[in-house]
């Protein structure tokens, strides 16, 4: 990993930062329902609205992205499933074969998919129907919305026109000079004020955030862990921080999510927050390192992303491929 070089005023700012930044803060659950009313974004696009902060990638947001691709030079962030299935000792991903090459006469090679994506491996796409708190869905909508059969309302194929939009790498060990986080270290507020400062990126209304803790570099010199137990991640206090910038989407390699979590009896208050009450889809398990290697060598944290979930229309979510372009 290239760590960043920064000017003697930028590194002031960075152990500025840190000092500032507060300890590890348990907060409560009742001070996490006065942030779910403060930073709601419920009926800002109309009563009836599925897409919620999707809807800040409007065709100006697109042709300005489209304006960023300087050398046409793409970076996946999909994580590749067959490596996932063998570290993590799961199978999120199965592939049958129902025609192949050893069959006699063959003609086709075809296959049967069968993906659970969501959870701690795939690369995969959250819908605003993913999580329920009190009883409703983002928007007011009711827990009973989904149901047996599926999201009857805020399902992923309320976004089968694909993201298009400006993507912004977020590369907090690039920031402090290591190869990965441990889990456990809380990224703060301050910690992105800093990001902006140092890599000259002021993220904006409709972009596409991706914060890269390092998880996947940390897995390939360590092993698995479990991620749910603990790991690197945005404090809560980071909700607001993107509620202020207006962002579209937020994406990680890992859940976003601080583990322990600093809200005694609230497991994800990040996905909390920022599906259900802001309205924000969310990218998991996304694989920046690549992302991240290629960003550092053209000192460019900018990029057009790109991402179209499958278009299931009572599905919570998709796995995905997201695409940066420089």
């Amino acid at each position: 990993m290239t760590p960043m070089k920064p000017p003697v005023a930028a590194l002031f700012l960075a152990l500025t930062a840190a000092l500032a930044a507060p300890a590890q803060q348990t907060l409560d659950r009742a001070t996490l329902d006065t942030w779910m009313k403060e930073l709601s974004n419920w009926g800002r696009w109309g009563a009836k609205d599925q897409m919620g902060t999707a809807n800040l990638i409007t065709p100006e947001v697109r042709r300005k992205a489209a304006a960023l691709v300087k050398e046409g030079v793409s970076v996946s962030l999909s994580r590749a499933t067959d490596s996932v299935r063998a570290a993590d000792n799961s199978r999120p991903f199965a592939q049958k074969m129902i025609e192949s090459g050893i069959d006699p006469n063959p003609m086709f090679a075809m296959e049967t998919y069968t993906i659970a994506f969501h959870g701690a491996s795939l690369t995969h796409f959250d819908a605003l129907s993913h999580m329920v708190y009190n009883g409703k869905l983002y928007n007011g909508y009711a827990q009973e919305e989904v149901n047996a059969t599926g999201a009857h309302q805020l399902a992923v194929d309320a976004y089968k026109a694909g993201f298009f939009s400006r993507g912004v790498l977020v590369d907090i060990p690039r920031l402090k000079g290591v190869k990965y986080l441990e889990p456990g270290t809380a990224i703060y507020p301050a910690d992105l004020d800093t990001w902006e400062k140092m890599s000259g990126i002021r993220i904006r209304s409709g972009d596409i955030v991706f914060i890269r803790t390092g998880r996947w570099a940390r897995r390939a010199e360590k092993g698995p862990w479990d991620t749910d137990k603990a790991s690197a991640g945005l404090h809560v206090s980071c909700a607001r921080w993107f509620k202020q910038r207006d962002i579209a989407a937020l994406g990680s390699d890992v859940h976003a999510e601080l583990m322990p979590s600093p809200v005694k009896g609230v497991p994800y208050p990040i996905h909390q927050l920022m599906i259900i009450a802001m309205g924000v889809p969310m990218f998991d398990n996304c694989d920046l390192e690549g992302l991240g290697e290629a960003a550092a060598q053209r000192k460019r944290w900018e990029f057009l992303l790109t991402a179209a979930p499958l278009v299931v229309p009572l599905g919570t979510g998709s796995p995905l491929n997201p695409i940066a372009t420089f």
